[in-house]
This record gives C-alpha cells, sequence and structure tokens, in this order.
C-alpha cells in the first residue's frame, strides 16, 4: 500500500472540495423545491444548506490534518466543530424553526445541538481507546489502526518524550504498526492523562448545551434534550 504524498493529498482535498460544491448546488435546487412544496420555510433551508457547506468543508479540512501528528488542539477542535458540531446544531436549530418559535428559542437550540455534538464527538474520541465495541458501535481501535489524529493523540504527542513522540510519527504518520503498538497507544494516554482530558473538555461542552436550555420551562421535551446530554458524557464511564 502507497500512502498519499502532501501534494496529492492537498490535490484530493481540492477535488473533493470542488466535487462537494457541485453537489451541494444540485441539493439546495432539489432541495428547496421540496421544501417549497410541504411549505417549510426559506429560512429552514438556509439553516440545512449552510450546515451542508459547513461540513464540506469540514471534510476538506480534516483531509488537511490527516496522519499529521503536529496537528494542534485548535485545529482539531475546528474539524469537530465544522463536521459532527454542525449537523447537530442545525438538526437542533431548524426544528424550533419548523415550529416558528422565537429567535431567542432558535439560538439556543443552535447552541444546544452544537455543543452537545462537540461533547458528543470528544467521548468518541476516547472511547476508541478505553472503550468496548458495545458502547462504541465500532471496533475499539479503529481509529489508531486507520491513523485518525483525534484529541487524545493530539495531547499526548504534544506531553510525550521524544521518543513517544516518534512512536506516534511511526504508527500515524508512516503507518508502521505492530500488533503491540495499540495497547502501548493507551499507556501513554494514560500516562498523560489524555483520556481523562478529553473527557473533562467534554463535560465542559455537556454542560454548555444545558445551560443552553434554560431559558425553556420544565417539561417532558426539556427533560428528554438533557437526558441526551448526560447520556451522551456517560458513555464515558
Amino acid at each position: 500500500t502507497r500512502w498519499l504524498t502532501p501534494r496529492e493529498r492537498s490535490r484530493l482535498a481540492r477535488q473533493i472540495a470542488i466535487n462537494s460544491f457541485i453537489v451541494l448546488v444540485v441539493a439546495l435546487f432539489l432541495g428547496s423545491r421540496v421544501l417549497s412544496f410541504f411549505g417549510i420555510s426559506l429560512e429552514a433551508l438556509r439553516i440545512l444548506s449552510n450546515a451542508a457547506c459547513v461540513i464540506a468543508e469540514g471534510e476538506v479540512l480534516q483531509l488537511s490534518v490527516s496522519q499529521d501528528t503536529s496537528t494542534t488542539e485548535d485545529a482539531y477542535m475546528q474539524v469537530i466543530v465544522a463536521k459532527t458540531a454542525a449537523l447537530f446544531a442545525a438538526a437542533a436549530e431548524v426544528g424550533a424553526v419548523v415550529a416558528s418559535r422565537p429567535r431567542e428559542e432558535q439560538a439556543a437550540l443552535e447552541s444546544y445541538g452544537r455543543n452537545l455534538g462537540i461533547a458528543f464527538q470528544l467521548i468518541d474520541d476516547a472511547l476508541d481507546y478505553s472503550g468496548s465495541t458495545e458502547k462504541l458501535g465500532k471496533g475499539v481501535g479503529d481509529d489508531f489502526r486507520e491513523r485518525k489524529i483525534t484529541l487524545p493523540v493530539v495531547l499526548s504527542y504534544r506531553r510525550g518524550a521524544p521518543e513517544e513522540r516518534n512512536f506516534w510519527k511511526r504508527t500515524l504518520e508512516d503507518g508502521d504498526q505492530t500488533a503491540d503498538d495499540f495497547n502501548y497507544a493507551k499507556k501513554l494516554m494514560e500516562r498523560h492523562g489524555a483520556l481523562a482530558d478529553t473527557i473533562d473538555r467534554a463535560n465542559h461542552y455537556g454542560d454548555i448545551a444545558r445551560d443552553a436550555l434554560a431559558i425553556f420551562p420544565d417539561s417532558a421535551w426539556k427533560e428528554s434534550l438533557l437526558e441526551a446530554v448526560d447520556f451522551c458524557v456517560a458513555r464515558a464511564h
């Protein structure tokens, strides 16, 4: 197997961006017709189309940091915000728009969804090195084997000694992995508190999501949204 060079990855990223733009133009045209047919507002279309654009940009951004151990936490968070968080935010906000709720409530639900999405992804990152297949819904260690740069990796790399950084470069950048490497990766994360800190960050965004719902009166609907946050972060325990 031959891995792509930085120039080839850049060319591929540009092609994906072009293809994504073409797909989005067609999808938005068809979407506008469908939404108009069902009497759904143009504001809902704006939210969904904007989310589609942001997610497409996130895919390109993810390619730019793929298998790059020098990725910073800020750069990685940009990927999360542009992908998982954008999807959650649009799903939460568009419901309020379709229900013709006040702008304040629309903004609150957008904030709820965005921060829930961030928390969800961070917990997912941690579970890949500490969870079970049943909890994760995919094979544990898949991110490592697929050489994905996630927050636990970013923290472990930056906090590690030179020889530990060489380990991450060998396994994630060069793709040279042995049978024992995944277990060693988990040991490094435990040593540097990378998993615990990833979960702490997820709890922080979960708290923001909960606070966003504070403007709503108590109800079964609000309780369900709060339970979604609890379920999301509780997966790590």
